[in-house]
């Protein structure tokens, strides 16, 4: 029950025993960590809430309307009194019986030409509203709960959805015995996230408009806003070898799946490599030579931390810039075929557990990877080199372990070091203003000062058109260990 206005408090009198099972069913759920509702907590105080009866009907009418009868047949069948008495009571039973069956059979739906898009992506959202029974109404209200308020809402309405995070949007109808109308509307959103809508408020009443009557459904639906994506061009980053020559590492980044020609055989060579059609064809073995850029796996870590030590707060701006990062090198990494995955140690909400989606080469792992970042919370489940050491083991042995991270402290150089060490190929995209005085040998270093690129529409186009169109929408609280997992 959402409008304190609305509500009033009773006083219960002879229920002790329910209220002592009110308190006990309290302290069990505290103990889950489940915050009590307004209606538990007034009915362990011996309390009621119920909503208020937005009515101008009086408790005086079916009285009143009693004298009048009394009064009409005391005065010798009074024609006007005996009328006005019955006119009284018909409207009171006609107006009730009204406002009890006005909400029966009545649905409302949301329907999405989209529910995954990129931040500036309209949204086109029709609502269906159907009045499924002979009864007609003569008012029907929805007050929709929504994260924006849609496009065609007033420019006040606009900076309110804006300042407070939420916004009613309000539909009146006015139908006749099962009648369907539909509405449309235009969502916008300027920020990633996933982006609940509901729960829906009912509201109707008799055709006298005596009584109020309200119900408030459960009904929620939940669109996907992608982080922004860049080009690397736009990012500063280089488009050609990105992470290091690739050329070196043949035997460790190669695809089966792609041949790109054939060589000598030498012996260090695999004996499943080698091309028996052409060794027939020249009298010496031959072996397959893969293409070693497809065969590349990119596992990028985002650090959501972006101060030194994670529990000392955060800069939102900052935040944004690394997830924005972390897709971008998604994509690239998508649109070049390699294998992709995601860790962060940033939880989605309701959860705290780091985000983890493990590499895979499925046509829908971007979708998945920018589904997490669309979910990343500023939240710190840990720090980021606890999290790349802890997971790294699981890893393919060939990945490319990318670090991107607004922060940098020495226990993260330390990290990174000794991963190389390990014989990991790593790379640190560092998104701080001040350039560090380290030296990383071997590790492939990039540093992105500054804000973010100007909106780029057409790039973020031509990239959620390689992704496919998911058959569910998933739950923010699903994204975590294994349920992302890339084929």
């Amino acid at each position: 029950m959402n409008n304190l206005e609305n509500v009033q408090l009773v006083v219960q009198e002879k229920q002790p025993d329910r209220t002592r099972e009110a308190r006990k069913q309290m302290a069990r759920n505290l103990m889950r960590g489940k915050l009590p509702t307004l209606e538990e907590t007034a009915e362990a105080r011996g309390l009621v809430v119920r909503e208020r009866d937005n009515s101008i009907f009086s408790d005086a009418w079916v009285p009143l309307a009693v004298v009048f009868l009394i009064a009409g047949f005391t005065l010798g069948r009074n024609t006007a009194a005996l009328a006005l008495g019955a006119a009284l009571l018909l409207v009171v039973w006609v107006s009730t019986w009204w406002k009890n069956n006005a909400l029966i059979n009545v649905t409302y739906e949301r329907h999405f030409d989209r529910t995954h898009v990129f931040p500036g992506e309209p949204v086109e959202m029709t609502l269906h509203i159907l009045n499924q029974k002979t009864l007609p109404l003569t008012w029907l209200q929805f007050q929709d709960d929504m994260p924006i308020a849609p496009e065609e809402a007033s420019s006040l309405s606009k900076v309110q959805g804006e300042t407070t995070g939420r916004y009613v949007l309000q539909n009146t109808f006015s139908m006749a015995g099962h009648e369907r109308k539909k509405r449309t509307f235009t969502l916008m959103f300027g920020q990633r996230g996933f982006k609940q809508l509901g729960p829906v408020r009912y509201n109707s009443g008799d055709i006298f408009t005596l009584f109020t009557t309200q119900q408030m459904r459960d009904y929620r639906d939940t669109l996907v806003v992608y982080p922004q994506i860049w080009s690397l061009t736009e990012l500063g980053l280089p488009a050609k070898e990105l992470f290091g020559p690739l050329t070196t590492r043949h035997s460790l980044f190669t695809d089966p799946i792609k041949t790109q020609g054939i060589r000598d055989y030498h012996p260090q060579d695999r004996f499943r490599d080698v091309h028996w059609k052409a060794t027939a064809r020249r009298g010496s073995l031959q072996t397959k030579v893969y293409d070693p850029s497809t065969g590349m796996t990119v596992v990028i870590f985002l650090n959501v931390a972006t101060m030194p030590k994670h529990w000392q707060g955060h800069f939102p701006a900052l935040l944004e810039r690394a997830v924005s990062v972390a897709g971008s090198i998604a994509s690239f990494a998508s649109e070049q075929k390699w294998g992709l995955g995601l860790y962060a140690n940033g939880s989605v909400p309701k959860s705290d557990q780091p985000i983890r989606v493990p590499p895979g080469r499925a046509p829908e792992q971007l979708m998945h990877v920018l589904e997490a970042l669309a979910a990343v919370t500023e939240f710190a489940t840990g720090s980021i080199e606890l999290l790349m050491q802890r997971e790294s083991p699981r890893l393919p042995w060939a990945a490319t372990l990318v670090l991107v991270t607004a922060v940098l402290t020495e226990e993260m150089l330390v990290g990174l070091m000794r991963l190389k060490e390990a014989g990991r190929r790593i790379a640190l995209l560092y998104l701080g203003e001040d350039a560090p005085s380290f030296r990383l040998d071997g590790i492939a270093y990039f540093h992105l000062p500054g804000s973010m690129p100007a909106f780029h529409a057409p790039s973020q186009t031509a990239t959620l058109d390689t992704i496919p169109t998911p058959t569910a929408i998933p739950d923010a609280e699903t994204i975590r260990h294994g349920d992302l997992e890339g084929a």
